[in-house]
C-alpha cells in the first residue's frame, strides 16, 4: 500500500493483493519506520461509517471505508473512492502499472486502463 500524503489530503494506493487481503479481512495496514517511531497506516472496513472518514490514533493513520463501499470495490471496474473528513480529503484507489518506465516494481498492480485499445 502506498501514502501519499499533501496539505490536506491523503491518497492510498493499494495492489491487487492487498486489495483482496483488504476484501477477505477488512483490514490492511503499512509503516514507515523512523529512527525515533514507527508512522503506521492503515484502511480498516467499518459497519459505522456512511462515508470515507480518518483519524490519527498512536500514530497510526486510519482510513475507515463503509462495508458496502468496500463491497462495490470488488468489481473490476471500480477503481476507488474519494470523499472528505471535515477538511481532509480522502482518496482510496488501486494502484495501476505506470506507463512510464519506472524502477519500481509493479507485477502486483491493476493493468493500466489507458493500455486498452
Amino acid at each position: 500500500m502506498k501514502i501519499r500524503i499533501k496539505g490536506n489530503s491523503i491518497r492510498y494506493r493499494l495492489s491487487k493483493t492487498e486489495v483482496e487481503r483488504f476484501t477477505e479481512c477488512g483490514y490492511v495496514e503499512e509503516s514507515i519506520e523512523f529512527p525515533t517511531l514507527n508512522l503506521k497506516y492503515a484502511l480498516q472496513r467499518s459497519k459505522t461509517v456512511e462515508n470515507l472518514s480518518a483519524t490519527l490514533i498512536d500514530n497510526t493513520i486510519i482510513i475507515y471505508m463503509p462495508v458496502k463501499m468496500a463491497h462495490e470495490w470488488q468489481k473490476e471496474d471500480q477503481i476507488g473512492f474519494s470523499g472528505t473528513n471535515n477538511k481532509l480529503s480522502l482518496l482510496v484507489e488501486k494502484d495501476f502499472q505506470c506507463l512510464d518506465n519506472t524502477l519500481e516494481d509493479q507485477s502486483d498492480n491493476y493493468p493500466n486502463p489507458s493500455l486498452k485499445c
